[in-house]
């Protein structure tokens, strides 16, 4: 089927989150702790970034899930059903859908990926489109972390949820569940396979967020890279380090942009202090057991139906059905 027309063909600007992206940059280095919502992470660049950590050897999660579902895909099409609306938040590049596919085969008459990166979403539903030709490929440009529309004209079918990559894990427990009903409500979906991440030990968990090469460091201080050349920030890039940090009391691992010396940097023109040590904290990744997701979902709306695990117990993706 040909490719269908996307939010971005009525997108002018060609920054269209510019203006949201000052708001939350300034609210957050306004606050104390200075903070930064990690969506904004996930430019261009940010996104090749975040692919290449996905290759590290410390970075499990990646290759965990995509391993349960590799091993698992043919029962997870077994569970899925036919005439399938596929509907993927923060879809990236693409990879791990691939693999629901290939296993669905012609059960999947629509793929809806949405994703903030207009350019990179673009060139997914192309490829996409490419490989699977029978099937009809929808692209949203839109953060799906605010309201976004399902295109209206889809046939009907069976809505499912795709959300890989433990991406729940970024947002507080409470503001989890909030994404996960309204996820539902708007897209009016079905079901919902999401992949978690479970609690494991200290070590492995910071030398997942802070590989030996570097790249989580480049990824995490990219987002300075991109406050200079959009918001005429004056961060000196040199002056700040990476860290990652595990904090038990909330099951979940911190990255952090630590600044090395007392500094004053600039952001549109407002002027924002630093103690040495002080830290802009970029990004959480919360870990759960299954029972403990499963109840954070069951607030949302969503009623357990069965999940899967690596051979490691490091990973588990979970089919949920809409309550």
């Amino acid at each position: 089927m040909a490719l269908a027309g996307t939010a971005a063909d009525s997108q002018d600007d060609p920054l269209p989150f510019q203006d949201d992206f000052a708001s939350s940059v300034l609210e957050g280095l306004s606050a104390s702790p200075k903070t930064a919502e990690p969506k904004w992470l996930y430019d261009a660049l940010g996104a090749k970034l975040f692919e290449a950590i996905c290759e590290v050897d410390t970075y499990y999660p990646t290759r965990n899930e995509m391993t349960v579902l590799a091993d698992r895909a043919g029962e997870i099409a077994g569970h899925l059903g036919n005439d399938i609306i596929l509907i993927e938040p923060g879809s990236g590049e693409g990879i791990k859908v691939r693999y629901l596919l290939d296993a669905l085969g012609g059960q999947v008459t629509v793929y809806v990926p949405v994703d903030i990166a207009a350019e990179q979403l673009v060139y997914l539903g192309e490829t996409i489109s490419a490989a699977y030709p029978d099937m009809l490929v929808a692209p949203v440009v839109a953060d799906f972390t605010g309201t976004f529309e399902i295109p209206a004209d889809l046939p009907p079918g069976r809505r499912v949820l795709f959300f890989p990559g433990s991406t729940i894990g970024n947002f507080e427990p409470e503001v989890a569940s909030e994404l996960l009903k309204r996820l539902r409500e708007e897209s009016r979906a079905d079901a919902l396979l999401i992949g978690i991440d479970t609690c494991k030990d200290e070590d492995r968990l910071v030398a997942a967020y802070d590989d030996p090469v570097g790249v989580t460091a480049a990824f995490n201080k990219n987002l300075l890279n991109r406050i200079n050349r959009e918001l005429d920030g004056t961060f000196d890039l040199d002056t700040f380090h990476h860290e990652a940090r595990f904090n038990p009391d909330r099951s979940r691992v911190e990255m952090h942009l630590v600044s090395d010396r007392d500094q004053t940097v600039e952001v549109w023109g407002r002027r924002f202090s630093f103690s040495q040590g002080e830290s802009i904290h970029t990004e959480s990744s919360h870990k759960y057991s299954p029972e403990e997701f499963q109840v954070l979902a069951g607030r949302a709306g969503w009623r357990p139906d069965t999940y899967w695990k690596d051979s490691d117990g490091l990973f588990s993706l979970h089919l949920l059905k809409a309550g």
